[in-house]
């Protein structure tokens, strides 16, 4: 039978740093009519209106695993499941909210507030051996 010479055990000590540098943008949009229940209201990027009150062309890109955007009517946040968010210009960028069947409809001149957060995280670490 064979048996090591000697175990041995490494250890490592160290602090590692992170950033999540959050990056976020918000888009205006006020209802021009009644959208029943049961329907889809959907938004092109060119009618949204960004912080500054100036028109928007572009919906920013989404970063894959590292990115949310949420949807608020009136100052009340919507539920995930029933909007669909699509980065681009105009006639390819959209917000699309699909409202409820049996529920109450989104009337005219109403405030949709789409918020697009992105995170460029970064990290740096020391280790001593």
């Amino acid at each position: 039978m064979n048996m090591a010479l000697q175990l041995m055990k490494i250890a490592i000590s160290g602090t590692i740093d992170t950033d999540v540098n959050p990056e976020s943008a918000k888009f205006f949009y006020i209802t021009t009519e009644d959208t029943a229940a049961g329907s889809t209201l959907s938004i092109d990027a060119a009618s949204f209106l960004g912080d500054d009150g100036e028109a928007v062309t572009t919906l920013p890109e989404l970063a894959e695993d590292n990115s949310y955007f949420t949807v608020e009517i009136n100052g009340v946040e919507q539920m995930q499941g029933i909007s669909t968010y699509t980065p681009g210009a105009t006639g390819t960028g959209s917000l699309d909210i699909a409202v409820p069947a049996g529920g109450g409809s989104i009337p005219a001149n109403q405030t949709v507030i789409l918020q697009v957060v992105n995170f460029a995280a970064t990290s740096s670490g020391t280790f001593d051996t």
